[in-house]
């Protein structure tokens, strides 16, 4: 019988974390657990070469995928699977150990929200997106694939019936708490020692320049081929198909499974459409959320226009 591996086992102790935790007084229970997710982050935080750092679905499983596919080919490792980087450094050395986090637990460790200090002088790349179309997707990540217990400790919507308009424009998971954390990194990058700023759009737009943006960033020298390889690997297509074969698999990685196989939408990778939140509002509310951007966004970033 083979023995349970690292991960295994701190996915084990989280859960049981988790579920002692209930039996505490509410917010207590949150405090003890929050704290304990933060202590997961720092470990990451301490083993790794860079982080990439995003408000959940900006696109960050992309970007994994992205680095991925690029860093396999390069140490000569021919998969069309992912796994995650420690894993990866395990069997290559000389890849960077990558830390991705949404960073909204580090806080609960450290006692504070300093960024300059918690991250230090870790190379640091942040990925944005256009506020509304991320409250769209984390919409149907909320409504498909977010676990009951992450609803809680995170302080999201818990009624079900939750429609997509009040969600998306309301301050517990909408465009207000997204706004709030874009500010905050706008406010902390003047005393970040390594900062790259990355938007999704632009990512989509020119995915190699991007990348090879990021790459440089995190040292490495890619050539034309090695982007044009990890850009076909990482296409919307492809993922699909990925997360659609890890449907029918009891193993692979669960952060690539949607939440039901036969509903479209609740699957992680969806439709990556820049500009996409307008379907789902009328125009009465558009026009409030372009107001909302435009009024209380940092301009930084160019979507306050």
């Amino acid at each position: 019988m083979s023995l349970p591996n690292a991960f295994d086992l701190r996915i084990g102790l989280r859960q049981l974390i988790s579920h002692g935790s209930v039996v505490l007084p509410r917010n207590t229970g949150i405090r003890f657990e929050r704290w304990f997710r933060g202590y997961e982050e720092k470990k990451k935080l301490d083993a790794a070469d860079a982080a990439i750092v995003s408000f959940g679905k900006s696109g960050r499983t992309w970007v994994r995928v992205l680095l991925w596919r690029y860093f396999a080919r390069k140490n000569g490792y021919a998969t069309d699977s992912i796994s995650g980087f420690n894993e990866f450094r395990d069997r290559h050395p000389s890849v960077p150990v990558l830390f991705f986090t949404h960073d909204n637990y580090l806080k609960d460790w450290f006692g504070h929200d300093s960024k300059a200090e918690i991250y230090a002088s870790l190379p640091v790349v942040l990925l944005v997106r256009d506020p509304r179309d991320t409250a769209v997707s984390q919409f149907f990540q909320w409504k498909h694939r977010m676990e009951p217990r992450k609803k809680v400790i995170n302080d999201y919507p818990l009624p079900d019936d939750t429609s997509v308009q009040d969600f998306i424009a309301g301050d517990k998971a909408g465009v207000p708490k997204i706004i709030e954390f874009m500010n905050a990194w706008a406010a902390a990058a003047p005393k970040m020692q390594k900062l790259l700023v990355v938007r999704y759009e632009d990512l989509r737009a020119d995915t190699a320049t991007q990348l090879r943006r990021i790459l440089e960033f995190l040292g490495e020298q890619p050539t034309d081929a090695d982007l044009a390889d990890a850009v076909g690997f990482a296409s919307i297509d492809n993922m699909r198909r990925m997360e659609t074969e890890n449907a029918r698999k009891s193993g692979g990685q669960r952060s690539m499974k949607p939440g039901n196989a036969d509903d479209p939408s609740s699957f992680k990778v969806r439709r990556g459409k820049v500009g996409g939140w307008r379907d789902y509002v009328s125009e009465e509310q558009a026009e409030a959320l372009d107001r909302m951007v435009r009024e209380t966004l940092d301009p930084v970033y160019g979507y306050s226009a």
